[in-house]
């Protein structure tokens, strides 16, 4: 059978989209590559083809769901003003949609409990990411005319994934929701955006 030219870079995305998932819902030390080629619908005897092992799967899987998350982060701000775009972000981040679907969801708050057992490689693919996205805050932030974005949008960023982390802990529903509410309440008061309550929610894939 003859593939397209397209083939192998599709696969590969499957893979990764799979990967993603389960990376996000089970940690690092819980993907099983044959559980991952077989959620894809491929053989386990296929994988070498796209990744030379387990560890730069993993790897290159992380840079994937970093990439989805900045996607899903700038749809959710999609035509906004920046403050606007702010309060947007922060009501889709310290949500109980994504307290829920982990595995749909920001890896930082996914995987943060999981990384001081990582490889190098690893941690320095996560370190990148919350670097990117702790940029796109601060821009975000600059252009709203806050003073000292970087160092703002750490603080911020820092709140928002501790929130979620928190939440997801706690096993009593309505106090994992008072504490989301109260961070997120928080958090846009810190800002000066208690008069923008917009929130846009994409969490799908």
């Amino acid at each position: 059978m003859r593939y397209s030219e397209t083939h192998k870079a599709e696969t590969r995305e499957k893979i990764l989209k799979v990967a993603s998932r389960t990376l996000r819902e089970k940690g690092p030390e819980n993907v099983a590559v044959a559980e991952i080629m077989e959620a894809a619908g491929l053989t386990h005897g296929g994988f070498y083809a796209h990744f030379k092992s387990k560890d730069a799967l993993l790897a290159e899987t992380l840079k994937h769901t970093f990439s989805s998350a900045r996607a899903k982060a700038l749809k959710a701000v999609e035509g906004l003003p920046p403050r606007h775009a702010l309060a947007a972000y922060v009501d889709f981040y310290v949500s109980p949609r994504h307290r829920d679907f982990p595995e749909r969801g920001c890896p930082i708050s996914a995987l943060n409990s999981d990384m001081p057992r990582q490889s190098k490689k690893f941690r320095a693919v996560y370190d990148e990411g919350v670097k990117n996205l702790v940029r796109l805050i601060a821009g975000w932030l600059e252009e709203a005319g806050y003073e000292e974005p970087e160092k703002l949008s750490s603080s911020l960023f820092s709140a928002m994934v501790g929130a979620v982390s928190v939440s997801r802990s706690v096993a009593d529903k309505e106090l994992s929701d008072e504490l989301l509410e109260s961070a997120r309440t928080g958090i846009k008061a810190r800002l000066g955006l208690t008069d923008i309550a917009l929130s846009r929610t994409h969490l799908d894939g």
